[in-house]
Parts: C-alpha cells; structure tokens; sequence
C-alpha cells in the first residue's frame, strides 16, 4: 500500500472518531452539556461555612496564600444587583459636596453623658484620685477624700481633661508620678498612644509628650529604673521603654511568644524592691507566625524596622480561650522567656483579672476582678 493510501486511510479514521463522539454529544442533548458543567462545578471548592476569620480586632492586611483567592471567589459568586446605565454614567461628587455632607448636623442626637471608668489611680501628695473614661475620652481628678451626698445625682471633679488637642481617645491604663503628678493615660484604640499631662492641665490641653504605641492597655513604672512598662493585649506582649520616651522612641526590651504565659495581658504593676513584674491575663491567645509581620501603631506612629516592637501577624486558626491567670515575670524578662510563676485556676476566682496593683508594705497585690465584679487579694509570694 502506497504511503498516500495510508494516509487517506488514517484521515477516515480520524473523521469517523470525531463524527462519533459528535453524534454522540448531540444525541445526549442539553443534559449531558449540563451534567459536564455541573461535573465541573462539584470539583470547584464550594463554600459550606463561614466563620470569623483569626485576624486582629480592626486590621485586615492582605494575605500572601490561597485562602486570600478562594475568599475572592466567593464573593465573585454571589449575585450582583443590575446597575442602570444612568446610575454607572453619574459623576462621583466632588470634594466641596463631601465636605459640605460631613458637616451636616444631626437631626437628633442620643447620647451617655456619662462616664465609664477603666482604671483609677491615686496622687497621695496632691490628696487626688485620677480616673479614665472610656466612653467620653476624659481624665477625671477627683479630691480623694469626696463623698457624694444622697441628694446629688454625681461628684463634680476637680478637672477634666479631655479633646481632640489632648489626643485622649478610648483611655484605659493610668499611671500618676509620685514626684511631679504627671498623668500617664493609655489610648486603646485608633490612636495609638501614650499621653502624657502635667498635674495642672484641664480641659482640652496638649500632652508635655507622647510616645507612640502599639494598641496597650495597662500601663506600669519602674521609678528605680525609670522603666516604663505597657500591656500590649492584642499581641500578648509586654513592651518596656525608657521613662523619659516620646514620639517614635524604640522600645528598650520586649517579652513576647508563646512560652511567656502571656494571654490577652490587661493589667500590670511592679515590685522594684524584688525585681518581680505582675499581669493579669484575660486568657485569649493566638500563635505568631516566627519573623512575622510586625504590629501596627495606630494614630500616626511608625512600626516598621523598630527594634523591640510586637509582631502582631497571627497563625490562623491558633486562637484558644484558656482560663484567666496572673503570670510573675523577672522584671528584666524579654523575649519568649517563661514567667517565675502562675496563679491559675478555679481557687483563685479570676474572671477577666482586668487592674492590678501591688502594695508593698503588705507585700500583696490586689486584682479588679472585671468578670465576678470583685476585689481579690493574693500574697505577692503566691
């Protein structure tokens, strides 16, 4: 057979497979044509439940990794109201129209015109109890002796301070110099920031200082070592700089990992005497990714390439609610170093241990006790 015959032959050969597989398809009809697609969409992962995902409170950093494109494709599926030509065509509003629209003022407005205390200290010198508002922004000085007679609804303080100069927002920690009266408060939130007030200010004042923070809460001084030690409970840290820090100091030591005990840190005191560092653990905890992505500083402060700062990117799905605990750390402690020792368990009484102050002439410290609305009272040595 010449090499042309086999060639046709084969041509024949190919034409009748391709004709059969043809009538084949047609015959099945528009059901097997949806029965492939459907083949298709069965083998494409398909979501089948939605949970929180283990990121911090308010930050949402783009990912590296697959789950980032399967939450793409999700989202990519759900179904998509029809836009109108004339609604696409409409112009955006310009600047002046936004302005104009975010200087409206409210029709109405409800409002709490009261305080909600996060944390208190005393000015033995000045006779003064200093507190933080967390719900109207303020610091409040009280005279330390005030009693709120039946027939008054409140207490008027001495001085409040509070405004968008004194950058006072969401205050938890409070820490009062034994020497000069200055104020140390702790934002919580969006400005991330350690502010501090002379004894004198009021009203909407300027810090002396601030020094950028990562999101803190509780807030502690070595006044023998001029140490200022902050809780950072997002990132289940402690973070410790010179007293005299400000703006965008470096810290000097940071004790972080998953060895230290530290979870979810609110309060925090000192024994200077016997070098001893006491917080207070909520219990909720996450793993770091190793080298990780470091933590913000929200309001303005600068993270990136700081020596001693949190790392603040989490381990996804390492999140455990462990119960409540007081960890005793070396005051010198950094890096994933274990604590001394723990109090923990269900003897103790904890529940959401939020403040904590040690006294040393009792050698005790003693706990606001947030969750069972209580005071407890521990030996130092516990």
């Amino acid at each position: 057979m010449s090499r042309t015959a086999s060639w046709r032959r084969t041509a024949f050969l190919i034409l009748g497979i391709a004709g059969a597989v043809a009538a084949f398809v047609f015959s099945s009809g528009s059901t097997g044509d949806l029965s492939l697609v459907e083949e298709l969409q069965a083998a494409d992962p398909r979501l089948i439940s939605i949970e929180p995902l283990p990121e911090p409170m308010c930050e949402l950093p783009g990912e590296p990794g697959g789950y980032q494109f399967q939450q793409v494709g999700f989202w990519a599926r759900l179904p998509q109201a029809p836009v109108s030509a004339a609604a696409a065509a409409e112009p955006r509003p310009d600047d002046a129209t936004r302005l104009a629209a975010s200087q409206r003022k409210p029709i109405r407005v409800i409002r709490d015109p009261y305080p909600s205390y996060a944390a208190i200290a005393v000015d033995p010198a000045n006779n003064e109890v200093i507190l933080t508002d967390q719900n109207l922004f303020q610091i409040l000085a009280y005279d330390r002796l005030a009693n709120t007679p039946p027939t008054a609804s409140l207490t008027e303080p001495k001085r409040v301070l509070g405004g968008l100069r004194s950058k006072i927002e969401f205050q938890s920690g409070v820490y009062v110099d034994p020497n000069t009266g200055e104020i140390y408060g702790v934002n919580n939130d969006t400005v991330g920031a350690l502010v501090i007030f002379s004894r004198q200010a009021n009203g909407d004042s300027r810090p002396n200082r601030q020094l950028y923070t990562p999101q803190s809460f509780g807030v502690a001084v070595d006044e023998v070592a001029q140490e200022i030690f902050l809780t950072d409970q997002q990132d289940a840290s402690v973070v410790v700089w010179k007293k005299t820090a400000s703006e965008n100091d470096e810290p000097i030591r940071l004790l972080q990992g998953d060895r230290t005990g530290l979870q979810d840190p609110h309060g925090i005191a000192v024994d200077s005497k016997n070098r001893l560092l006491f917080v207070t653990n909520h219990g909720d905890v996450h793993q770091k990714v190793p080298g990780g992505r470091l933590t913000s500083s929200p309001g303005g402060g600068r993270s990136e390439g700081k020596k001693n700062w949190p790392v603040g990117q989490h381990i996804p799905g390492s999140g455990q609610s462990l119960p409540p605990s007081i960890t005793v750390h070396a005051l010198d402690a950094q890096g994933d170093t274990p604590p001394l020792r723990t109090i923990q368990g269900d003897q103790t009484q904890l529940n959401w241990p939020t403040g904590v102050t040690f006294d040393p002439k009792r050698n005790e410290i003693i706990v606001a006790n947030d969750g069972a609305d209580s005071i407890l009272v521990f030996s130092a040595a516990a």
